[in-house]
């Protein structure tokens, strides 16, 4: 029972240890700094497909978006 003792608890010291470390280096990355973007972010849904959103970062029509869909769908 003691054996088993001297081996677990220097394991469970670096398990704790690995897991502070991982804790501390995720901090100084900036992991924790914006908690509540993503969560606002699931919310704010587009009803526009996909097509009609590159058509519209490129400047083209509604339409050349639906006709370039279709297109795309034929394939």
């Amino acid at each position: 029972m003691e054996g088993a003792l001297i081996v677990l608890i220097p394991i469970s010291v670096l398990v704790v240890g690995g897991i502070v470390a991982v804790l501390w280096w995720a901090a100084r990355q900036g992991q924790f700094d914006d908690l509540e973007g993503p969560a606002h972010a699931i919310l704010m849904d587009d009803d526009k497909p996909p097509a009609a959103r590159s058509a519209e970062r490129k400047g083209d029509t509604p339409d050349a978006a639906q006709h370039a869909d279709a297109s795309q769908k034929s394939r």
